[in-house]
């Protein structure tokens, strides 16, 4: 079967001799550094993705030396006319910080891309330095996908990927790299942690530690992209709860589900809309009332309205 998993690009890279032996053991002709653009590539990761499934460790370690060679293309199209980089290294990394939702250390596969400078592809280079080109998913097969619940194949057992099942969360296990086709630039991310891959080079390394200001703009950079991964869960997490209360009789699982794969703009519409239902449903009232009392006793008491 083929999976497609979903990640994105970094920045470019200086090219050392080792990556240009590695490029020029791919290339038909010599190479120098100044005619090849790189960057590198989150494949994959073993987090559970917006599709309930996840590659394991063992699996992206299968993985790893399939994608060396692979073609970056454009939305899944196999065609030659659509190829527009190559991996020539991979490598599994390791994560320091909190456990995946499967429980277990965080790692990904991260690719080195290269691709030819040419007039042709000037503005691709361009837009992957902009951020435009970010995103981008694998193709590949695995031996099968085992349900997190029983440990059966998917297709052998009755469990729904996304749902609860007695406090066990049910997702796809990707097990068995079988192979890999390619990669593609796409639009629309599956992978909650897509993003780009940022690494200083040496020189803004070397920048950052001896200039202060260098070192407090990149603090302040950092800080703000935190800020705003924040403020979105928080406002993924208010559409949840505005989504359960309006009664679509939809299980907070799938709503999950559903609004990970929003972005902002899309989030704050449906909060929008949700909160007009709630309010329907919901009306506000006084959560004070003094019934019995007298005019004089509750004019005297206005002071304590809610």
């Amino acid at each position: 079967m083929k999976i497609i998993k979903e990640a994105n690009t970094g920045g470019g890279c200086p090219v050392q001799e080792e990556d240009l032996a590695l490029i020029n053991a791919l290339a038909r002709k010599e190479l120098a550094a100044e005619e090849v653009y790189t960057f590198t590539v989150r494949l994959c990761d073993n987090e559970i993705d917006r599709e309930w499934e996840r590659f394991p460790e063992e699996t992206l370690e299968g993985l790893a030396p399939m994608f060396v060679g692979k073609s970056g293309i454009f939305d899944h199209n196999w065609s030659a006319l659509g190829q527009a980089a190559r991996i020539y290294k991979t490598e599994v990394v390791r994560e320091e910080g909190p456990l995946t939702r499967a429980g277990d250390p965080g790692c990904y596969l991260k690719g080195w891309a290269y691709m030819v400078r040419t007039e042709g592809n000037r503005d691709l280079i361009a837009e992957i330095e902009g951020g435009i080109k970010r995103e981008v998913s694998v193709g590949c097969s695995v031996e099968k996908a085992v349900c997190s619940v029983c440990g059966l194949p998917l297709e052998e057992c009755h469990h729904v990927k996304g749902r609860t099942y007695n406090g066990t969360l049910c997702w796809g296990e990707l097990v068995g790299a079988k192979d890999a086709y390619e990669w593609s630039f796409v639009a629309v991310p599956a992978q909650p942690r897509a993003g780009v891959i940022k690494g200083m080079t040496p020189v803004l390394k070397a920048l950052a530690e001896e200039k202060p200001e260098a070192r407090r703009e990149l603090e302040a950079l950092e800080k703000a992209a935190a800020l705003g991964r924040r403020y979105l869960e928080e406002l993924r997490g208010e559409v949840v709860r505005l989504m359960a209360m309006s009664r679509t009789g939809l299980e907070a699982d799938v709503i999950r589900s559903m609004t990970g794969k929003l972005d902002e703009e899309e989030l704050t519409a449906l909060k929008t809309v949700f909160q007009r239902q709630v309010e329907e449903i919901w009306p506000r009232g006084a959560q004070l009332s003094y019934r019995g009392g007298s005019r004089e006793q509750t004019a005297g008491d206005r002071a304590f309205l809610v």
